[in-house]
């Protein structure tokens, strides 16, 4: 593959979100070139950003000010997230997607993400293990080595470091 259509396969939403002093409309579609209104306005329901945008006073055409400053934490995230849905990747990376969410935005994204099961790859970078406990598979990683891999039981029955940071997680012992 050539590094164009490599990049053209996946969609990237970190940490970190960078929203400009323009519509939402706007923002969204510097996900794609050329892209409709349908499929910016069908990424922003897969990523749970529908709702809210219609519910501002100028829905899609609403401006969220410098860096999304009209919004808040959890909407900001959604539509990062819709815009790397807006390209319609095979492979969508999450590099720290919710670790500064509530809860309440946490699970509106985690669902966004249950919901594209089936549709596309979905690679989750966490350290909150609330955010990977129902991924198909996760893989452990110390040091830079893989030290486990499996579904979230099967690594609980292991009782290895995963194990022993979901109890952390939890505030408890390992189980």
């Amino acid at each position: 593959l050539d590094i164009d259509a490599w990049r053209a396969m996946i969609g990237f939403v970190g940490q970190e979100t960078f929203l400009f002093n323009e519509s939402i409309y706007h923002n969204l579609g510097l996900g794609k070139s050329g892209a409709t209104r349908e499929q910016i306005e069908a990424a922003a329901v897969l990523a749970g950003a529908g709702e809210f945008i219609e519910r501002l006073p100028d829905a899609y055409e609403t401006a969220i000010g410098d860096r999304g400053v009209l919004l808040s934490g959890g909407q900001r995230q959604r539509l990062a997230l819709a815009r790397a849905l807006v390209r319609d990747p095979q492979v969508l990376l999450l590099d720290e997607a919710t670790s500064d969410l509530d809860s309440r935005s946490q699970a509106m994204i985690q669902a966004s993400i249950s919901a594209m099961r089936g549709i596309r790859t979905v690679v989750v970078v966490a350290h909150r293990l609330s955010t990977i406990r129902d991924s198909d598979l996760i893989v452990v990683l110390d040091a830079g080595r893989v030290t486990e891999m499996g579904s979230h039981n099967d690594l609980m029955e292991q009782g290895g470091h995963y194990a022993d940071f979901y109890a952390t997680e939890l505030g408890g012992p390992a189980a």
